[in-house]
């Protein structure tokens, strides 16, 4: 047999086990994501019931990013020595923890018990959001946008059960709002941590593993440069308004059911394009598809600022999820083309570090933004952070049609 041809046949092979662990995972984002929109839909109006100021509505939020960003660098560490199903199976102790933490705050008036349930949830979050890279790491050059995608496809699902769990359970232990609903939050993640079990991503060779560049080496490389500043933008702004927009709605006299059905359109914009995303970005080139994100992302704060109805809520929204949809998957591609094999865990936990810290200032951001100035205020912010993620990607890809590597 040539050598082409067997390696043609290890390419298939690992397009088989790469399609295997996108199924299972992506059934895992489902469950997980659901996890994630009990969150957002929920805490800020939780948040303006238990804090003492109402400036402080949005800090569960902002303190599950916290949990977020500080759970990065732990899960990759824990990938590395234990690999990725170990810890992704830890991420979901922590999801349990938040759904029975959070019920508890609910029924004592917590909020100080609230926000460690809000920082567990961002600890599970911190592991279900690295399912996107475990799913490449199986995969062959051509698969990975692909494989990237069908994980991200799996929060269409989790679009439709997360605002569905909140609608059906949030009156059902009266007079506590929403304690039900974290019940279910928990059930959600046991259910996870079941189907992680079929997983299967072979862990890192140790000999491999030391022969990796340093990091500051592969950081200096522009397009992990790029990546990351795509990854930023798209994240902290999507972040941001997903956050505010519960409280806006509610504050502009609209229902909490038509903001929690604001959060599921916006969900639905979020995952349903990854259907596709891949075949664009193999088709147009991922820096194309990262700039129309982020053309969608600017457009966002212009519907967003004409006017308050629900159409306006929910129209901005749903062009927020599809602009982050198709930057973030970009941005992520982006990371995956600048390290090695015996890199990947250093640098991806890295990549979200950064990622998810910019996420913290923009939570914290917002609840101050929104009490103090305004839903309008909120979306003007959006323009020159994604003014400065364009310009750099436009600089990349000058760069490469001077010098194409």
């Amino acid at each position: 047999m040539s050598a082409v041809a067997e390696a043609s046949l290890v390419g298939a092979h690992d397009d088989r086990l790469a399609r295997r662990n996108a199924i299972v995972l992506a059934v895992t984002q489902a469950l997980a994501g659901g996890n994630n929109i009990v969150i957002h839909a929920t805490n800020a109006i939780i948040g303006a019931m238990l804090a003492p100021d109402r400036g402080l509505a949005t800090l569960p939020i902002s303190v599950y990013v916290v949990g977020l960003w500080f759970g990065t660098l732990p899960v990759g560490m824990l990938a590395r020595r234990y690999g990725r199903r170990a810890a992704f199976q830890i991420g979901t102790l922590f999801g349990v923890a938040c759904g029975l933490i959070n019920c508890v705050a609910v029924l004592e008036g917590s909020f100080l018990l609230f926000n460690l349930g809000a920082f567990c949830g961002g600890f599970y979050a911190a592991g279900h959001m690295a399912y996107r890279f475990a799913a490449a790491d199986t995969a062959s050059d051509a698969f990975r946008p692909k494989a990237i995608s069908w994980v991200l496809v799996g929060g269409v699902l989790a679009g439709v059960v997360g605002p569905q769990v909140v609608i059906f359970t949030k009156d059902l232990w009266q007079p506590y709002l929403f304690a039900a609903t974290f019940i279910a939050q928990s059930v959600l993640a046991l259910l996870a941590a079941g189907v992680l079990l079929l997983v299967k991503i072979p862990k890192p060779q140790p000999t491999l593993e030391g022969r990796g560049r340093p990091l500051r080496e592969i950081l200096r490389q522009p397009r992990f440069l790029v990546a990351v500043a795509c990854g930023v933008a798209s994240y902290a702004v999507m972040n941001m308004v997903m956050t505010a927009a519960p409280l806006a709605m509610v504050g502009c006299g609209h229902s909490v059911t038509q903001a929690t059905l604001g959060i599921q359109w916006h969900v639905l914009g979020m995952y349903a394009p990854s259907f596709l995303t891949g075949s664009l970005i193999a088709r147009f080139g991922i820096t194309r598809i990262t700039g129309v994100g982020l053309g969608l992302i600017a457009l966002t704060a212009v519907v967003g600022i004409t006017g308050l109805s629900v159409a306006h809520f929910w129209t901005a929204l749903v062009l927020l999820g599809v602009g982050w949809n198709l930057s973030f998957i970009g941005a992520t591609t982006m990371v995956t083309q600048c390290h090695r094999p015996e890199e990947r865990t250093k640098v991806q936990a890295f990549n979200d570090f950064l990622i998810f810290g910019s996420m913290a200032v923009s939570s914290f951001s917002s609840g101050q933004l929104l009490a103090h100035f305004g839903w309008a205020e909120i979306n003007a912010v959006i323009f020159p952070i994604i003014f400065i993620a364009g310009a750099l990607l436009a600089w990349l890809v000058a760069r490469d049609r001077v010098s194409p590597v």
